[in-house]
């Protein structure tokens, strides 16, 4: 059987469809939109093998549009725009359905690439679903992801992945027809690493590789089957989040040797240098903040650098980065203080911003007490006039809180001699 299981299982409906409940279960947030046909142009981001494609067809077969499908991998402007002239002429003059064109690794388009789909979006001759490992945010031009809604898949849990197992057993037509008996999963599940592609391939091979008709699946007998080499560093794998979190949490935990192994595991398997430079970018602000400012400074010229050089030498620029920020003193202050604040935000909603500090434009405003009696800070000593600046419901409410450092233990006695019995520093 030529065909691998990964395929001959690949859902058809909905029905069929294992996990993302959050998206298409009972009340998910594209299931009503999928019935109804009435389907937004969407990203769909998350780990390889957690059935981005297989969704896209779905949506596609449960609403009965056209279906047109590109990999960013080998598509050029020339292809996209071929396809969407095909998309426009199947969408016909009497249908409110347009066709539905689907873009694998939509991330690897290039700006132009993705700004030839825009007019196409814009004008709802297509109906755009792209699929992508990477965050959007940094991977898909700011005019296009704005036509777009960003829906996020999440990994396979341990119970997803075994009930595709017991599927394959039970409904494959080749595999239905062996007796096999799964009596462990863990070094299945290992391997695999989440993803269910992976997962069913290896699991067809193991089962191809056993000689006697009795097949009794134990992590000893997947660990014997699978060669070393689908343990190697896979950046669109497990390896690629586990590796990076590591990196993450060696430069968090003040460990610059751990860091510069986990970078030199990166490197080595050929992770895309831009995508460690911009989580070091997040680190120095989230990890590091205003306890060494410069931490962000060094972080930012860093991608700047690897973005222009690119490989192999930018894993120089990475590594002194890496060590610096290992070495630098630690602070989430900053993080933390944004996070209160936007839950305050959420709890409270739209406040009203104190009439003192709003900004007056016209003559109205200024009759009806905009920026009246404001206290402009530098006609004050030290560039200070007490005043009240947050909404009166929430006035007092302290959302930073210095690091235990010498740097924020300075912006702590700063704002002590100024704001000590309003938010107790």
């Amino acid at each position: 059987m030529n065909e691998p299981l990964a395929e001959r299982l690949r859902p058809k409906s909905l029905d069929e469809y294992i996990s993302q409940a959050h998206l298409v279960g009972p009340n998910g947030t594209l299931t009503n939109q999928i019935k109804q046909g009435l389907i937004p142009s969407l990203i769909l981001w998350g780990p390889p093998g957690i059935g981005k494609t297989t969704l896209a067809n779905i949506i596609a077969t449960e609403s009965k549009r056209p279906f047109y499908t590109l990999s960013a991998i080998n598509s050029g402007v020339k292809d996209i725009r071929e396809v969407i002239d095909k998309a426009k002429q199947s969408g016909g003059l009497f249908t409110t359905k347009n066709p539905i064109l689907f873009i694998d690794e939509i991330h690897r388009f290039s700006k132009s690439q993705q700004d030839s789909l825009l007019q196409a979006v814009e004008k709802g001759w297509v109906t755009l679903i792209g699929a992508t490992t990477e965050n959007p945010s940094f991977e898909v031009i700011p005019a296009l992801l704005s036509r777009c809604q960003v829906y996020i898949l999440n990994a396979f849990n341990k119970a997803d992945l075994e009930a595709l197992l017991k599927r394959a057993m039970e409904e494959d037509s080749y595999l239905s027809q062996k007796k096999i008996t799964l009596k462990e999963t863990e070094a299945l599940l290992r391997v695999s690493g989440g993803d269910a592609r992976k997962l069913l391939n290896i699991f067809e091979l193991i089962v191809n590789s056993h000689e006697t008709e009795d097949i009794v699946i134990t992590n000893e007998l997947v660990t014997q089957r699978i060669q070393s080499n689908t343990a190697r560093y896979d950046k669109t794998g497990e390896q690629h989040y586990d590796i990076i979190s590591a990196l993450i949490k060696s430069i968090r935990g003040s460990d610059p040797n751990a860091a510069v192994y986990y970078l030199a595991r990166m490197i080595e398997g050929g992770e895309d240098v831009k995508f460690i430079a911009r989580r070091l970018l997040i680190l120095a602000s989230e990890d590091i903040g205003n306890a060494n400012p410069t931490a962000l400074v060094i972080a930012n010229n860093t991608f700047q650098a690897v973005s222009t050089i690119g490989h192999p030498e930018s894993r120089i620029i990475l590594s002194q980065c890496i060590t610096y920020l290992a070495c630098s003193p630690k602070s989430n202050a900053a993080y933390m203080a944004i996070n209160h604040a936007q839950q305050i935000v959420k709890q409270t909603g739209d406040l009203s911003v104190p009439l003192s500090i709003r900004n007056a434009p016209t003559k109205l405003m200024k009759e009806i007490g905009y920026g009246e009696n404001y206290q402009y800070a530098h006609s004050y000593e030290n560039n200070f006039a007490k005043q009240e600046f947050l909404p009166q419901e929430i006035s007092n409410t302290k959302f930073y809180e210095p690091g235990n450092n010498a740097r924020e233990n300075a912006h702590r006695e700063f704002l002590k001699n100024r704001w000590q019995d309003k938010y107790g520093y």
